[in-house]
Parts: structure tokens; sequence; C-alpha cells
């Protein structure tokens, strides 16, 4: 099989020829495998796709996940969120680190729920969060980005391989958008005393969002769209925020890609053990469930198997603490037994760590090329 056929079979709950493997990379462990610091990939979108080239080449594996330009500009046009990056705030060999703060305030809800989070996003609230875009550089700052995403599907055109997974169909959930723009903290006190404001804000950008990734998808003609959530699990809230502020839009956003022939990747961070078993109401097939190492992947397979895919979970803490051995056998163990019947794809917990060692970062690639269970 193709690395395409093999991830759309995994998608359809089929038994590829063997497991699809995929590598989450963003720049930090892109640098420290390539032997240089991260600083410089942030400033040059050049140098970043041919850091990503390089550790492709090396070791080649089946999905494509590029990380977006990281520049502090493109972060502020993507989602608004601060952070200090290697290369300005920090010396070159250090990691990204995001300010979280209350940006959004109480009121905004409303003007959210108005004007939808575009809108007000690029009206109101970029000039929130220092330094601010000027309006002039925003050209400057997508014609870059434009750029960049161009010649990464040229170089994967070059090598055979299909982006699935774009970069315009990226979205944060927008429970998880509000609560980082907002703080963890002060989106808790809001979704307990002031639930009906924030629900308002939730059904305007569910709506805006279920455009954006079709039309994301349709000019990046990809399959998968992509949706980050890491604050709305059972290890953060009862299951009564859940059930009102959680799934209901997750159901109406996966559904309303699902009714176009788009599957949705959920990308899950942190516990998702208590609320697992919700996603079993979502359409067969319509979803990937992508964990982090943290969820007990082996009983979400009991919930989920033959149901929806599973994606996951080398955890960082084994890309960068383990020996190559026991990333083999760890490989091996989810490859038999989540990937025993088909619809998983074996992918590394959240990201590759950025102190990932080299080693272990090939033994994952090549033990889903190279093992295949008996019986299989």
């Amino acid at each position: 099989m193709t690395s395409e056929e093999r991830i759309l079979a995994a998608v359809r709950l089929e038994q590829p020829d063997r497991v699809p493997v995929d590598a989450l990379l963003t720049i930090e462990p892109l640098a420290h495998l390539i032997g240089t610091l991260p600083g410089p990939l942030y400033r040059d979108f050049n140098l970043l796709l041919e850091a990503l080239l390089r550790v492709y080449d090396d070791c080649p594996f089946d999905i494509f996940e590029a990380p977006i330009p990281a520049s502090y500009e493109c972060y502020l046009l993507g989602g608004g969120l601060e952070f200090k990056s290697p290369g300005r705030e920090f010396p070159d060999n250090q990691v990204i680190q995001v300010v979280e703060r209350e940006v959004l305030k109480r009121e905004d809800y409303a003007k959210i729920a108005e004007m939808g989070w575009s809108r007000f996003f690029f009206e109101d609230y970029r000039y929130r969060v220092s330094p601010p875009i000027k309006q002039e550089d925003v050209p400057r700052i997508q014609n870059a980005i434009d750029q960049y995403a161009s010649k990464c599907v040229r170089e994967w055109e070059k090598r055979g391989v299909r982006v699935l997974v774009g970069q315009a169909p990226i979205c944060h959930h927008p429970f998880f958008k509000l609560s980082l723009s907002r703080s963890l903290v002060k989106f808790t006190e809001d979704l307990y005393y002031e639930p009906t404001s924030v629900e308002e804000a939730l059904r305007r950008m569910t709506s805006d969002m279920i455009v954006d990734l079709i039309n994301g998808c349709r000019v990046s003609k990809t399959q998968i769209a992509r949706i980050e959530e890491e604050r709305a699990s059972g290890y953060y809230y009862p299951p009564k925020i859940f059930e009102r502020f959680w799934w209901p839009y997750t159901e109406q956003i996966v559904r309303e890609l699902w009714s176009r022939g788009i599957v949705t990747l959920f990308h899950l961070d942190t516990p998702w053990d208590r609320n697992i078993n919700y996603f079993r109401r979502l359409p067969k097939g319509s979803a990937i469930i992508r964990l982090d190492g943290t969820t007990d992947i082996l009983a979400a397979k009991q919930t989920l198997g033959g149901h929806l895919c599973l994606m996951g979970d080398v955890h960082p803490a084994m890309l960068s603490l383990s020996n190559k051995a026991e990333v083999e056998a760890y490989c091996r163990k989810l490859i038999s037994q989540v990937g025993r019947d088909g619809g998983f794809i074996l992918s590394t917990g959240c990201c590759v760590p950025p102190n990932v060692k080299p080693e272990n970062f090939r033994a994952m690639i090549q033990t889903a090329k190279n093992y295949l269970p008996s019986g299989v």
C-alpha cells in the first residue's frame, strides 16, 4: 500500500498492510534531530522546511503534519496567544513558552456571539496582545505563510507523499480557544457564573468553525480536519460541564463535516478516560481519536474498537528518557493490541519531545514498518 492507502484504510477501520505511523513534529524536536538550534527555525521559514525534509528523508513516516511557520506574527494571526520564543525573548537554544493571561474579558462573550471570533479577533482582540500586529504588515505575513505552504506541498509531491492533514483545517476547539484567551481559572468561573454568555459565544464560534474547516479542507484538498482540545476532559471538569459546554458543539462539528466526507482528527491531550465513551455516539468512521499517553489507550480500544480509529500514544517521556529496546517493545504492544484488527495509527503521544533521542525516534518509525504480529 501507499502511505495514503494505508492511512485511509486505518481511518475506515480496515486492516492495512501494516500499521501506518505518524510523528507530530514541532520546531524544537526538528532542530534537535538535525543538530541545530530552534531559534533560527522560528525566524526563517526556509530553514524550517529544510529541517523537516532532512528528518523525513532520514526516516520517512506515513502522515505529513507540517509545523506551521512559527514567527511571532504568525502565531498572532492564528490564535492570539502571547508567547516567548527562541531568538526573541529567549536564547536560540530555548523552547517556546506560552504566556497565559486574562486577555479576553467577560463582556467579550457578547461581542463574539454577535461578530464571530474572526471578526472580533482582527478588529479587537489582537490589539490587546503585546506587541500587536500592524494592519499594514498582515499581507506580508500572510504571503510568507502561503509561500511556505506551497513549498511544503511541492516538496511532498516530489516524494510521492499526499498531504492528508493540511495546515488550513487545524483549529482549537471553541471551548479550548475561550479557555486559552480568557485563562483557565477565569473561564472556569464563567462556566458556573455566566453560563448563558459562554453558550452564546460557543454557538457562534462553532457555526463559524464548521464553515472554516470545510473551506480549509476544500482549498488544501484534504480529507481530514484536525481539532485540538486540552481542557475539556474529566481531568478538569465534571460530566455536567462536559455535557453542556463541550459535547453538543463537538457532535455538531463532526456530523456536519462527516456529511461532506471529512473526517475529524481529535488531538486530545490530558486524561480522557472518563469521557471516551461519549465518542461512541459519533457516526462510525467519522473521527480519529489521538491520545497523548495519559489516557488508557487499551481501555479506549475496548470502547471504540471497530467504531472509530485510534491514534497514539508513544509518550514523550519514553522517547526522551527510555532506550531503543523499550520503545520498540511498547510499539509492538500497541500494534498487537490496539492495531490487531485495524483502525489504528501508531503515533507520538502529543508531539515529539524537544529532547527526543534520535535512536528512539527511528525505533518508533521502523517498528511500525517492520513489525507484523503473527496472525495478521
